[in-house]
């Protein structure tokens, strides 16, 4: 999926890229409306997420002006201001939906993956290894007609699993991919998430273990009964 952030906030705008690209997002940045507004009409991209609160041209204005030369790309708008009025005045212009700063970046994720849908992209809706399915948009692991609700951090290591269930995920690379370079987070915290998803796995009654590959990572495993 390709994305087009214009944001102004230069370490939020580099924390949405690291987050997108890590979910193998392809991702562009600028800085103002003129520069997004040049990047949408050049770039083809599957959704636009854009500040209101810019320099040189403003969010609304770089809405009406896409839409006026009948480029259609999905708009996400992203304020720090919370009145009604901005919300309406956003979708008048042509926005497609709405975020209100502070936002978590499960609830971004979401609702770019909703605003793809709608322009009829196929998406991977779901992962499954054995007798296991993590549903990606409802954030559900599921075993037979039992199932439970992840977290953020549970879905995401899940996940990693699930790509390529054959190889051993070392716990170096969840903590990159999951908490990022810059969080602190150390192999107990990997340690602790696992012990939440075994925990899951067996309350939904999968025959699917993750299995523990001593001093290297993790691996999901198969219980043959």
């Amino acid at each position: 999926m390709n994305v087009l952030i214009v944001e102004d906030e230069v370490r939020l705008a580099e924390a949405l890229a690291q987050i997108m690209t890590e979910q193998k997002y392809t991702v562009d940045v600028v800085h103002d409306g003129e520069d997004g507004l040049a990047y949408a009409e050049m770039g083809d991209y599957d959704v636009i997420v854009l500040d209101v609160m810019l320099p040189k041209r403003n969010g609304f204005e770089v809405v009406r002006a896409l839409r006026a030369k009948k480029i259609a790309t999905p708009v996400l708008l992203l304020t720090a201001r919370d009145e009604i009025t901005d919300k309406v005045t956003g979708l008048d212009c042509g926005a497609d939906d709405y975020m209100t700063k502070p936002f978590s970046p499960e609830e971004l994720f979401a609702r770019v993956r909703a605003l793809t849908r709608r322009q009829g992209d196929v998406i991977l809706e779901e992962m499954k290894f054995s007798d296991v399915t993590l549903n990606l948009s409802s954030y559900t692991l599921q075993s037979n007609s039992k199932s439970v609700h992840l977290g953020f951090k549970e879905f995401e290591v899940m996940r990693l699993l699930l790509n390529n269930p054959s190889m051993i995920m070392p716990k170096e690379e969840l903590i990159t991919k999951v908490w990022g370079t810059e969080s602190g987070a150390e192999d107990n915290n990997v340690e602790a998430y696992i012990s939440f998803l075994r925990k899951k796995l067996a309350f939904i009654g999968s025959k699917v273990t993750i299995g523990t590959v001593r001093k290297v990572g993790y691996r999901l495993e198969e219980t043959i009964l």
